[in-house]
């Protein structure tokens, strides 16, 4: 079946330019052609776009789709087959705010993939890591001070899993790599969500940073890493870490040190401000509450370090359980330090760019995947991007018009 978009205003977000009067032909997934004139096909199915925006499909690059609840220590203690039900919802939640691709960092496995790509769940394309890796006692675990073992069956659905030493952390990078993971991600420092870690605390000795790192690079992968702190930061982009996600307590001398590396940064603003205002009434623990004010305020100063030292920053949110419906509101949260284009980029180029995906998604161009979105507002301008939901008239994923 070949979608035709007819008059569109195409924007080209690696120029910051708007092609105007643009007709494209959606076949097979991917963007046959853009043309200037009207395209002849007597069997197309026909979508008047009247002067609308065009712009790519939108990449989350920082998501946790199985966690549909805030208490994310319940999520082993649940029903594989309940969480993957569960897990359906949000995903259709996130293609319907225009979000075609996302990167799961800790959750989500082949299973779910699969699902996807086969049409059995309506739901972004998903880059999963499978289980981030974690020292015991780190961000990872989520055993109480009292509890000592646990199910530690693959199959139970956890964020994370538990590894310690350099034969642990290969021999778990190992298992995540055969299970098909498009990334590795470790956690280096202290979390939220973990009950018996500091925010402060570093975590993995750097040999064993360096260890995963050396295991993802023979495999053609990167690593992922949870990391707030400048210090902990530099340690792990000393050691070869990619992508740096939150980085809320940056400096300027690691923000140096990233764009030496050529690290990418993941802000997941969102997550910290809807902790703080709905995090308790959404069930996340009480007693983990005060480790929010550590972060929260430090965010967007750690994202204008990183904009004017030229490190490229993908877009992210990290929202748990029903916060997952505030996933545009990064946009919001960045705008009064990133313009519009570096905004939209963020959300789309520069994604593809962290998920070596560049040359298939990000951008409205023939030959690229039909990963699109239809606003009725030029996104260019500002204060449009805050309110991508108003705007969004129509989201295409692989040249599918989606029902919203």
């Amino acid at each position: 079946m070949i979608t035709i978009l007819e008059n569109a205003n195409a924007v080209d977000v690696e120029n910051g330019e708007i092609l105007a009067d643009r007709h494209l032909s959606l076949e097979g997934g991917v963007i046959r052609e853009i043309s200037e004139s009207a395209i002849a096909c007597a069997n197309a199915r026909r979508i008047p776009v009247n002067g609308r925006f065009v712009i790519p499909g939108l990449i989350d690059a920082h998501v946790h789709v199985t966690a549909y609840t805030a208490n994310l220590g319940e999520l082993p203690r649940q029903s594989p087959m309940y969480v993957a039900a569960q897990t359906a919802r949000v995903l259709a939640g996130m293609l319907r705010r225009g979000f075609t691709t996302v990167r799961d960092v800790g959750g989500a496995e082949f299973g779910l993939a699969r699902a996807v790509e086969e049409g059995l769940i309506n739901g972004p394309r998903i880059l999963y890591g499978g289980k981030a890796l974690s020292p015991s006692g780190g961000h990872g675990d989520h055993r109480p001070m009292g509890v000592d073992r646990e199910d530690e069956a693959y199959s139970q659905v956890s964020l994370g899993r538990r590894c310690d030493g350099i034969d642990g952390v290969r021999r778990a990078a190992r298992d995540e790599i055969r299970r098909g993971a498009h990334h590795i991600k470790i956690m280096a420092n202290g979390g939220i969500s973990s009950p018996t870690d500091k925010i402060t605390s570093d975590q993995f000795s750097e040999d064993e940073i360096a260890a995963i790192v050396d295991e993802a690079r023979m495999a053609n992968l990167y690593v992922v890493s949870h990391t707030y702190t400048a210090r902990s930061v530099a340690r792990a982009v000393r050691n070869g870490v990619r992508s740096v996600e939150h980085g809320n307590l940056l400096d300027e001398e690691t923000v140096f040190l990233m764009k030496e590396a050529g690290s990418f940064l993941t802000p997941t603003l969102a997550c910290f401000r809807a902790l703080s205002e709905v995090g308790a009434a959404s069930g996340f623990p009480i007693d983990r509450m005060d480790k929010i004010k550590l972060v929260l305020d430090s965010g967007i100063k750690a994202v204008e370090l990183a904009y004017r030292a030229g490190v490229p920053m993908a877009y992210g949110t990290d929202l748990i359980g029903p916060m997952h419906e505030r996933q545009l509101s990064e946009f919001a949260l960045r705008a009064d330090v990133v313009p519009p284009l570096d905004m939209l980029r963020s959300a789309t180029s520069v994604g593809a760019r962290l998920v070596n995906l560049e040359s298939e998604i990000g951008h409205v161009r023939e030959n690229y995947r039909a990963d699109l979105n239809v606003l009725s507002a030029n996104p260019l301008e500002k204060g449009v991007l805050a309110e991508f939901a108003r705007h969004l008239d129509l989201v295409v994923k692989g040249g599918v018009a989606q029902d919203r």
